[in-house]
């Protein structure tokens, strides 16, 4: 079952409430998306950490309703 692009920014945002999301389907099908997530919680970590902290949020979504994620994460003001 695929997820709707604002279900995904939903579960962010709860799991990262300042969180800045913006998501892309990429194919159109609701399977494929990516996402830009900038949130002060990810200052100090590493992109590993950061993209661990997205997949807490989409609470074990990831892998089985949402099937590919490309993610981009940064703190406010990194580039």
């Amino acid at each position: 079952m695929a997820m709707q692009a604002d279900e995904i920014e939903r579960l962010i945002k709860e799991g990262l409430p300042d969180a800045q999301v913006n998501i892309q389907d990429l194919r159109g099908d609701g399977d494929h998306y990516a996402a830009q997530v900038v949130s002060a919680q990810f200052a100090g970590k590493s992109r590993v950490q950061q993209h661990q902290l997205v997949y807490q949020a989409l609470q074990g979504r990831m892998g089985n309703e949402l099937h590919a994620l490309q993610l981009q994460t940064n703190a406010p003001g990194d580039a």
